[in-house]
C-alpha cells in the first residue's frame, strides 16, 4: 500500500508483462491509542500495562505512517461541551474556502501536466511553491530535530503548510501555517504515547 499511496499508480508484473492501473485515492484511518482505549483520556487511566502500547502501536509501520499527511489525536469531548450552544462555523462557509483554495491550486498548477493540487506536488514543485523565511526555517528544524521527523515528512509538511495558507488566501507560507502543520504530524514514532 506505501507505493500506491506515493506514486498514484498500482503496478502488476507477472513473468511476461506489467500492467499499471491508476490509483489516486484518499486513504483515511482510525485506531484506539492503546488497547484499553484510555491512553491520553482526559477521566480514564489507562490500564495497559509497561510496554503493551509500545507493541501496540508498533504494529502500523513507520513507512506507510509516514505516508500519511495528518495525523490527529481525538480525545473524547466531555457532555458539557457537546450540551453548549456555541455558535461554530457552518459547512456552507467552510466549502466556500475550500473551493477557494482548490482554485487557487488549479491556476498554481495550470501549466503542469497531471498536477493540480497540492498533495501531488513534487520535490520540485515544493522548492517553487513552499518557500519559508529564515523564521519558519528555523522552526522546521528544530521540529525535524525533536520530533525526529523524516525526510518524507518535512515534504509532507511543506505540503500541508502550502494548503492552509491557501485556506487562508495567503500567498506566503507564514509561521502560523507552519506550526499547524507541524502540529499534524502528532503520531510520528518519536511523540506516540506522550
Amino acid at each position: 500500500m506505501r507505493q500506491p499511496l506515493e506514486d498514484r499508480k498500482v503496478t502488476i508484473s507477472r513473468a511476461k508483462f506489467a500492467v499499471e492501473y491508476p490509483s489516486s485515492f484518499m486513504l483515511l484511518a482510525s485506531m484506539n491509542p492503546c488497547p484499553c482505549g484510555f491512553l491520553n483520556h482526559p477521566e480514564k487511566d489507562c490500564t495497559c500495562g509497561f510496554g503493551i502500547v509500545d507493541r501496540y502501536l508498533q504494529r502500523i509501520s513507520g513507512p506507510l505512517l509516514d505516508r500519511i499527511d495528518l495525523h490527529i489525536e481525538v480525545v473524547p469531548v466531555p457532555f458539557r461541551e457537546l450540551n453548549t450552544l456555541q455558535s461554530s462555523e457552518s459547512s456552507s462557509v467552510i466549502r466556500k474556502r475550500v473551493m477557494a483554495a482548490r482554485d487557487i491550486q488549479s491556476l498554481r498548477f495550470k501549466n503542469e501536466q497531471g498536477v493540480h493540487s497540492n498533495a501531488m506536488m513534487s520535490s520540485k514543485h515544493i522548492r517553487t511553491h513552499c518557500r519559508i523565511d529564515e523564521a519558519g526555517q528555523q522552526l522546521l528544524k528544530v521540529a525535524m530535530e525533536r520530533l525526529d521527523l523524516s525526510a518524507r515528512a518535512y515534504d509532507r509538511i511543506l505540503k500541508v503548510a502550502r494548503t492552509i495558507a491557501d485556506l487562508s488566501n495567503s500567498a506566503d507560507i507564514r509561521n502560523e501555517h507552519l506550526a499547524e502543520a507541524i502540529n499534524y504530524r502528532s503520531m510520528d514514532r518519536a511523540n506516540w504515547g506522550k
